[in-house]
């Protein structure tokens, strides 16, 4: 007997597997020795997935060439450093027991519990995210959105935090904070979602947690040496790098947004639509704003524009209609832009501006999400059900994403502090590096290494008397030198406060 046939053509015959309703009870999901295990998931989620996964991979090293290119070139290669670390150490912590704590099947309102430490049982059987996509697939997923999110947070240290204590906060900072914040957003279990919270993607576990504990490590760090005066200069000294840190993240962050679909459906398809569209706006927004001011297109500006938007867009990209990334771009590009301004007035040296565009920019797409849900653009997976925002007439999601978005912020804000605080209390873990560190800069004091070749070139320049002539003795550690008395002095003084006369210098 012949099966359906579309087009004359026997659908019976063709060579494809059949999908297999998950009917097993066991935690693993079955007995890969006896069966077949991928009959219950379609091929091409999982090949979804997995790019996905590869995509937030790539955005780390986005993170560190972006917070690279806006430092200073002493410490440029230390931002890089750290971002990469910070995917080595959090993978580790998720595998031992951050995606227990996280996302396991018995999780409670607030955390879950040891039911999967080391990855235990976490290999076919559906996953707490979606009936789409296997726990493994899950878990190695979303062990890149805990990475990501430490990598963010730890940019505050530039230029003047010791990189040991930083990763020691990296691992306690996931346990303690990240892994809470995401369980009670994510996991069905969690009070955010139970209460009807909408996240898709990462607005509270990624970017307010990131932005205010980014906030906390740059209160507890102090203000860098020269901070308010002329000696600190405030350029970024890549803005190549800059922008290659943004395609980076803006490729990435298709795998970031779109990928929370968990599937590939046109749910993914829309995400992937208004998350382009939302950077694209800020990008223009953010720029338009400085333009205003300064007269010049700043490159800069561009490029932090486009991350506020992306950052904005994120929990709400599987909710809101196309239309929509428009009023998220320029809300994003508008607000993050301001709110530069609150670490003046905070009197917090928060280097490179992470609270402002993560933080501020979480809460904007937060509360967005709340006007612009709509129920029909969530059920383009063909099982998502919501009541929507305020275009289904649903007034109450906009209390709910604003009680996720403080309550998230206080708690990784007041927690950071305080392990930052009992932290900086233990012999070897002081937070700061010394002054003559801080002025030799981070890559040559805790590294040993160079994000460029020409720093080797400065110290021998320096160091040495062969390549400086007499005309030029001024800058030679004498009594008149603006750098110091002696060459030990100019020894340790980075390739950002060397006289440019003889920075140029062969």
């Amino acid at each position: 007997m012949s099966g359906p046939v579309v087009e004359g053509v026997d659908l019976s015959a063709l060579n494809y597997t059949t999908l297999v309703p998950y009917n097993e009870t066991i935690p693993t999901g079955g007995n890969s020795l006896t069966q077949d295990l991928n009959v219950h998931y379609d091929a091409g989620d999982i090949a979804w997935m997995l790019t996905s996964t590869a995509l937030v991979l790539l955005m780390i090293p986005g993170v560190g060439f972006f917070y690279s290119g806006l430092a200073r070139r002493k410490s440029a290669l230390s931002l890089i450093w750290l971002s990469m670390m910070a995917t080595a150490v959090t993978s580790f912590q998720w595998f031992f027991w951050g995606y227990s704590l996280t996302f396991s099947h018995s999780a409670g309102k607030f955390i879950g519990d040891l039911e999967n430490i080391g990855f235990r049982n976490t290999l076919a059987a559906p996953s707490v995210g979606s009936h789409r996509i296997p726990d493994l697939m899950f878990a190695v997923y979303q062990g890149m959105f805990a990475a990501i999110t430490v990598a963010l947070a730890v940019g505050a240290v530039a230029e003047r935090g010791r990189m040991l204590p930083c990763v020691i906060f990296m691992l306690i900072w996931a346990t303690l904070i990240y892994d809470p914040i995401a369980c009670w957003t994510w996991n069905p279990h969690g009070w955010v979602a139970s209460m009807g919270g909408l996240d898709f993607a990462g607005g509270t576990p990624v970017h307010i947690s990131s932005g205010s504990a980014a906030l906390a490590y740059s209160l507890m760090l102090g203000k860098r040496r020269g901070h308010g005066t002329h000696e600190l200069n405030f350029r970024p000294h890549n803005v190549t790098q800059v922008i290659i840190g943004t395609v980076f993240l803006w490729v990435g962050w298709f795998g970031f947004n779109a990928g929370s679909a968990l599937s590939a459906s046109m749910r993914a398809v829309m995400a992937a639509v208004v998350t382009n569209l939302a950077a694209s706006v800020g990008g223009v927004t953010w720029c338009l704003l400085d333009y205003r001011l300064e007269r010049k297109w700043s490159a800069v500006g561009f490029c932090s524009g486009v991350v506020a938007g992306l950052v904005a867009i994120t929990p709400g990209s599987g909710y809101v209609p196309a239309w929509s990334a428009v009023i998220y771009g320029v809300l994003a590009g508008s607000a993050c832009n301001y709110g530069t301004k609150i670490k003046f007035l905070l009197g917090i040296d928060d280097a490179l501006d992470i609270f402002a565009v993560h933080a501020i920019g979480g809460l904007v797409g937060n509360l967005c999400t709340g006007f612009f849900a709509a129920d029909y653009i969530a059920h383009l997976d063909g099982f998502t059900v919501i009541p929507g925002g305020w275009l289904n007439h649903h007034w109450i999601q906009l209390a709910y994403q604003l009680a996720d978005s403080v309550s998230g912020f206080a708690y990784s804000f007041g927690g950071s502090c305080i392990i930052l605080f009992l932290m900086n209390l233990i012999p070897g873990l002081r937070l700061r590096a010394s002054e003559e560190a801080e002025v030799l800069g981070m890559d040559d004091a805790e590294i040993g290494e160079f994000a460029y070749d020409y720093v080797e070139l400065t110290r021998d320049v320096l160091n040495g008397d062969a390549l400086i002539d007499e005309s030029d003795s001024k800058y030679s550690g004498d009594q008149d030198s603006p750098m110091g008395h002696s060459h030990e002095k100019n020894f340790s003084t980075s390739s950002d406060e060397i006289p440019m006369k003889v920075r140029q210098r062969p």
